[in-house]
């Protein structure tokens, strides 16, 4: 027995965490999303069935979700570039207030009200799969993202609320850029890079955050080391990192073999289903 689990469950877990990373890898360089998405669910409920206490659980998740997401979007970032598809324009703009935005979401993970900032990703994700699968393209903020203070206000959101969240910032990225109008090819290309930048400092935040959780817990083995390191558990980014890293470059040349109104399509369903999942937390009060 290892946290209350026999072997056969730890092997189901293990291969679900596999699968999962599979997936979560795909939709990486479909989207230019980091996964985590996908990944803090299963985390939550592998992270239950470990025995994790439930006051640290979800920071557990996210922390363990942006480490993994590090290789990812640095494999999705690189097959996108190398097809000259990145904005490198909007990342100098955006890195420093990213950034700064991850370092502000990691200090206030403990103290944020969790369900303010599911609401609004709700509001904004429904909005904008509404405005891709109706081919909506009078919806939009502008004709072009702006270059000034404004720009520098959504570089820090879209890394505060990433941070807190745990998903790796490009579907909000994704989503700015697709509402002033840039195409979605290009848009999926530059927030795998943004991804990048919040994933990196965003893991070793939530590192740092989680070492008094596992002096506070220490009879719970999947928080201590070498299980875990602060509220990045070790095991679950071994056995999810690999196959993101094979299926990554797979979903950027399937991003970049289909048309625009596929891939449209294809990520407003997406966010349908992702902001279904929050609605379903917040209707029972997790």
């Amino acid at each position: 027995m290892f946290a209350g689990l026999d072997p056969k469950e730890l092997i189901e877990l293990a291969l679900l965490l596999i699968a999962v990373g599979a997936l979560s890898g795909f939709l990486a360089g479909l989207f230019g999303i980091g996964g985590g998405a996908i990944l803090v669910p299963v985390f939550y409920e592998c992270f239950r069935l470990a025995g994790v206490p439930l006051e640290v659980r979800m920071p557990l998740c996210i922390g363990t979700s942006l480490a993994i997401i590090i290789p990812t979007s640095l494999s999705s970032f690189r097959a996108h570039y190398n097809r000259g598809a990145v904005d490198m324009e909007i990342l100098k703009r955006w890195w420093l207030p990213i950034v700064l935005g991850v370092i502000a979401g990691s200090v206030t993970a403990r103290f944020a009200p969790e369900r303010l900032f599911k609401i609004v990703f709700v509001i904004v994700a429904w909005s904008a799969a509404t405005r891709l699968l109706l081919a909506r393209e009078t919806w939009k903020f502008g004709d072009d993202v702006p270059k000034g203070f404004l720009m520098r206000i959504y570089g820090f959101f879209v890394g505060l609320l990433s941070t807190l969240m745990g998903i790796g910032g490009g579907l909000f990225a994704n989503l700015l850029m697709t509402f002033y109008g840039r195409p979605i090819h290009q848009a999926v290309a530059t927030s795998s890079a943004l991804a990048v930048l919040i994933s990196i400092p965003g893991a070793l935040g939530y590192v740092y955050a989680g070492w008094p959780a596992a002096a506070r817990f220490h009879d719970v083995a999947a928080l201590q080391v070498p299980f875990a390191v602060g509220y990045v558990s070790l095991i679950g980014a071994l056995l999810v990192m690999p196959t993101t890293l094979v299926t990554a470059p797979l979903g950027v040349r399937v991003a970049h073999a289909m048309s625009k109104r596929a891939l449209e399509m294809g990520f407003g369903a997406y966010l349908f289903i992702v902001g279904g999942r929050f609605v379903i937390s917040l209707l029972n009060g997790h």
